[in-house]
């Protein structure tokens, strides 16, 4: 008989032993147990989103009759020895379950089958000890007293609108894992492990009673476990299309966001006196985005003066310099993960030369041509195409290219990409590249359906030792980045309210620093 005793799911509190002045006596423990006015629970309504994710795990539900689903939140992840980053939960935990910034590290979501091809879903978490343990003083990665309340199995239970469990009943889940069992293998690689060993138990008491070849499942652990792949992928598919409440986060993302530009814009004149300028303008947005939401959707790009042609630039140390352009790629993410991702490349003196004019308004161009494409039934990749034919005739009409636009258009061709190497489109919601682990054939060669969201973002970065273009185009970098919604009839441009065209940045600017 194989052993089939659960492994812990509680992670012993990191040691500190070597450094702890804790209090131990007896005489401590007892006072500190004593004298605290009892905790009454106040149970909050469901929150807004609760509907709607449990549409989603039924669609989820309807992918995968009789299997038992696994999808983690995931766990801190250190930043330096027992300092750890921020908790974000898995983005696909958060979708299923509508649990935000608020959620608790080392949760699990479970969908279990049922006799009606359905699923129910139970959450599992660490719940709250009572002040009759020593953990609410002396764990201090989960300990009240050092990182402040947290929440009852029927607070969560009441928010969520779903049925909550605390984390210690997980290990009878682990007990009935079989072969058909599947786990979001990415998100948290201790419970990750558990299942693996769980199935491989399950695995190797059918083979002692059986022949056992039909097991989806290598008996190998950590083996590859294609099934366990499918399921990202379409938890990440589920996500091309948003419902009204997806929708709805992606307006106030956006709103936000260009609040956070507002306030850029409105301190560039102190930020254009300091050596490190970028950092404060990095600063600026960021304290818009714990102000307005969670945090930054990803880290701030504020790239001045020949930064702003190294695509992600987030080291953010260099001067803003009156007569540079400064690319700001930066997006406010709400409580609920959703993020916005906007950028804009301003003129630091408030006016654009005859030549950064020229490159804004070319991409601009590119842009929205781009965005003419955008309609229900159009191919995604051909966003991206209409924008890449602008840029090909616009560098060859400056006598960039060796060949003509249309040879550069050429598949084996392609010069123009020398100065715009990235895509000018990807998904965009819970996670700022949205769907990532969607397939080919639904991304890139999908079909636009009404209620998908993605950027347009095109750009062009002539780096300052760049010999085939002229001097005077060395050193600049412009990226023009919105965000598209798909409409029945057509596309929105959520971010259309924050100016795009050269002649409405500048009046913007002069506006904000009255």
């Amino acid at each position: 008989m194989a052993d089939t005793t659960a492994p812990p799911v509680i992670p012993a509190a990191r040691s500190n032993e070597n450094r702890s002045t804790t209090p131990g006596s007896t005489g401590f423990k007892s006072f500190i147990a004593s004298g605290w006015a009892d905790h009454t629970d106040a149970l909050p309504g469901a929150r807004e989103q609760a509907p709607f994710a449990a549409a989603r795990r039924a669609r989820l539900s309807a992918q995968y009759p009789g299997q038992r689903l696994i999808i983690p939140a995931g766990r801190l992840k250190p930043r330096s020895n027992d300092t750890d980053y921020a908790f974000r939960a898995h983005s696909a935990f958060a979708y299923l379950t509508g649990w935000g910034s608020d959620s608790e590290p080392g949760a699990v979501l479970v969908l279990e089958p049922t006799a009606a091809s359905g699923h129910d879903a139970t959450l599992y978490f660490r719940e709250r000890a009572g002040r009759d343990s020593d953990e609410f003083y002396a764990n201090p990665d989960i300990g009240e007293f050092w990182i402040g309340p947290r929440p009852s199995v029927a607070q969560v239970a009441s928010d969520l609108a779903l049925h909550v469990r605390g984390i210690a009943e997980f290990t009878g889940v682990l007990s009935a894992v079989d072969s058909e069992t599947l786990v979001l293998r990415e998100a948290d690689p201790t419970f990750t492990e558990q299942v693996d060993e769980a199935r491989l138990r399950f695995a190797a008491e059918r083979v002692l009673g059986s022949n056992a070849t039909d097991s989806p499942f290598s008996i190998e652990i950590n083996a590859a476990h294609e099934p366990d792949a499918g399921l990202t992928r379409d938890l990440s598919e589920l996500r091309l299309v948003k419902d009204a409440f997806e929708i709805a986060q992606m307006r106030l993302a956006v709103a936000a966001t260009a609040r956070g530009f507002d306030d850029v814009i409105a301190d560039l004149p102190r930020s254009s006196q300091h050596a490190r300028g970028e950092r404060l303008v990095e600063g600026v947005f960021n304290t818009r985005a714990r102000t307005d939401g969670n945090t930054v959707g990803y880290d701030t790009i504020a790239a001045s003066g020949p930064h702003a042609c190294i695509l992600h630039w987030t080291r953010n140390d260099g001067v803003v310099a009156p007569g540079d352009l400064i690319l700001i790629d930066a997006g406010v993410e709400l409580d609920s993960y959703y993020t916005a991702d906007i950028t804009r490349t301003l003129p630091v003196n408030g006016v654009y030369t005859d030549v950064q004019r020229l490159v804004y308004e070319t991409v601009r161009e590119a842009a929205d041509a781009a965005f003419a494409v955008v309609r229900p039934g159009a191919v995604f990749r051909d966003i991206h195409g209409a924008a890449m034919a602008v840029i090909a005739r616009r560098t060859a009409e400056w006598g960039m290219l060796p060949v003509t636009a249309d040879e550069a258009l050429q598949p084996e061709n392609g010069h123009h990409r020398r100065y715009m190497v990235h895509g000018t489109s990807h998904h965009l919601g819970i996670d700022v590249h949205d769907c990532a682990q969607a397939r080919r054939d639904m991304y890139l060669d999908g079909v636009l359906e009404p209620g998908m969201v993605f950027t347009i973002e095109p750009g062009l970065y002539f780096q300052a030792d760049d010999l085939t273009v002229p001097a005077e185009f060395r050193g600049i970098g412009v990226r023009i980045e919105d965000d598209i919604l798909v409409t029945p009839t057509g596309a929105e441009n959520l971010s259309a309210a924050i100016p795009r065209t050269a002649t409405e940045v500048e009046a913007w600017i002069a506006a904000a620093q009255r």
